[in-house]
């Protein structure tokens, strides 16, 4: 029941654009580090220490690099 409530509560405020979530990390470099993972001069674990972001961002960062390449 009180999670039910709290779906509501969240759609409710998503419809009146309170609830955006988290802000996306933009990095305009990225394209230098996916060519340099690509021709695997440089890991992925490498990446996320040189960017101080996580691995997992990371990996969607090349995701999405790579969804607007194609």
């Amino acid at each position: 029941n009180l999670l039910e409530r709290q779906k509501e509560g969240i759609a409710i405020a998503k419809a009146a654009g309170k609830y955006k979530g988290r802000n996306k990390i933009v990095i305009p470099e990225f394209e230098e580090y996916y060519s340099l993972n690509m021709k695997r001069k440089i890991t992925k674990s490498g990446i996320a220490k040189k960017l101080r972001v996580s691995r997992p961002t990371v990996d969607r960062l090349i995701k999405e690099y790579g969804e607007r390449q194609s």
